[in-house]
């Protein structure tokens, strides 16, 4: 353990030496964090982040659905944002607050009985508000930018900021502001349109039975491996080179959708990024492609 352990400023939250992420992922798999932290509320995270070592490294982990935990855990500290970060309130002019812990199925949800259409696409995005704003997470042809008015984070030095869409600099599963600067995510203000909540329901319930018919959701799965390249998609690569369903270690493609990573059993972290780099690899010299991961991969090996 590193010696700034011993001077760790008071929290009203929780902080964990030398937890296992592990159960944190969806993967399920993954070594520890040097430490893990819970803020009890936004004024604990940001009081904390004024205190810390600013030579402490600092990652955000969400509910983990597009992330894998190397094996050798994380250096610094690890932030997971808990209840105080999940509210989900509908506002005046087809407007919702929802906070960065906030699942996306839940925000689409609420929008939806507050008659609000636009964020139906979020009933089929794995994870949290934290994760859609910093990867500019969507599907079905509708991604987080599309919807977003301002978003609200903390830096490193625990300052508060207000940003704006134009502010992150989304392109495809990326904001470069986000990139740039680490930021926490603590909320974000989405606009939709008025419509009748029935009908928005009723997109969702489309949504929701696409996706299950489609997507190994029941799985120990990341959701989508790779980012789609320009004019071409994923999986079709992935397939196409022969890995949909093919065992590597506890790994594998799925046999239902071949651009999602599952753990299949007991599969370490380097079982599952070994796969991806090896198939990787494979499409390259087949295909003369490049597949960029989408999957966030933290920590050491």
């Amino acid at each position: 353990m590193s010696d700034w352990l011993d001077r760790l400023p008071a929290v009203r939250g929780r902080l964990l030496p030398g937890e296992l992420l592990g159960p944190f992922t969806w993967f399920r798999v993954g070594g520890p964090a040097e430490l893990l932290f819970l803020p009890q509320d936004e004024d604990d995270l940001a009081d904390f982040l004024k205190a810390l070592d600013p030579a402490v490294p600092v990652t955000v982990l969400g509910v983990g659905s597009n992330t894998l935990v190397r094996d050798g855990g994380v250096d610094g500290v690890v932030v997971r944002l808990g209840k105080a970060f999940a509210t989900v309130e509908a506002r005046e002019g087809a407007r919702i607050f929802a906070g960065a812990a906030a699942l996306d199925a839940t925000v689409a949800r609420e929008a939806g009985k507050a008659g609000i259409a636009g964020l139906e696409f979020f009933r089929g995005v794995p994870g949290s508000i934290g994760g859609a704003l910093t990867m500019n997470a969507g599907c079905y042809g509708a991604e987080t930018k599309d919807v977003l008015v301002e978003a609200y984070a903390l830096n490193r030095a625990g300052e508060r900021l207000t940003l704006s869409n134009a502010d992150l600099g989304y392109s495809y599963r990326r904001s470069a502001r986000a990139a740039a600067e680490p930021l926490i995510f603590t909320g974000a203000l989405f606009e939709g349109q008025p419509d009748e909540p029935g009908a928005v329901e009723a997109r969702m319930a489309e949504i929701t039975a696409r996706r299950e018919q489609t997507q190994p959701i029941r799985e120990k799965t990341g959701g989508s491996t790779f980012k789609n390249p320009e004019g071409q998609s994923s999986w079709k690569l992935v397939d196409a080179a022969g890995w949909r369903g093919k065992p590597y270690g506890g790994a594998m493609f799925s046999p239902l959708h071949a651009n999602f990573l599952i753990n299949s059993g007991e599969a370490t972290a380097a079982d599952l990024e070994g796969l991806g780099e090896a198939v990787r690899a494979d499409v390259k010299a087949k295909f003369g492609v490049d597949l960029e991961w989408e999957i966030k991969r933290i920590g050491r090996p």
